[in-house]
């Protein structure tokens, strides 16, 4: 029996205000460029097993407030929500990985499923809180190339 993304997580201390510090999880910091305990009593896993983010990453949702992660962190998306992330420091490589809840995620581009579909580029916007020339300009990005 595989445990359910929905609502096999930790419920908030504070259900009224679930916030992104929920679901980021910072602890694995400390163990970058540790050295390995000479005694260990729990099975050994290193980042080939269990890999955490490696770099700086900025993470966007449209209902949780963003977060800055760094090396070591990591972050729990729920299920459907519309999110981005992006490496802010030009100078170091990041390197990020995903786990989905189920082996047919059914992870949706939202570019090709808003973008380039007639969506009123007000509602667009205002769903994506920013301006009609932000969304203008990812919808050039994204159309037809001729």
């Amino acid at each position: 029996m595989h445990a359910d993304i929905i609502s096999d997580f930790v419920v908030s201390p504070n259900v009224t205000k679930v916030d992104g510090k929920v679901f980021t999880f910072t602890s694995l910091r400390s163990l970058v460029g540790a050295k390995p305990p000479t005694a260990f009593t729990a099975s050994k896993v290193s980042v080939a097993e269990f890999p955490a983010l490696n770099g700086q990453c900025f993470l966007c949702s449209f209902t949780i407030s963003n977060r800055y992660l760094n090396l070591g962190d990591m972050f729990v998306f729920s299920k459907g929500l519309v999110h981005y992330q992006y490496n802010n420091d030009p100078n170091n490589l990041a390197v990020a990985v995903s786990a989905f809840g189920s082996a047919s995620a059914g992870t949706v581009l939202i570019p090709s499923t808003l973008f380039i579909t007639g969506i009123d580029s007000g509602i667009l916007a205002k769903a994506f809180k920013t301006d009609v020339g932000t969304i203008e300009k990812l919808k050039a990005g994204l159309g037809p190339k001729a």
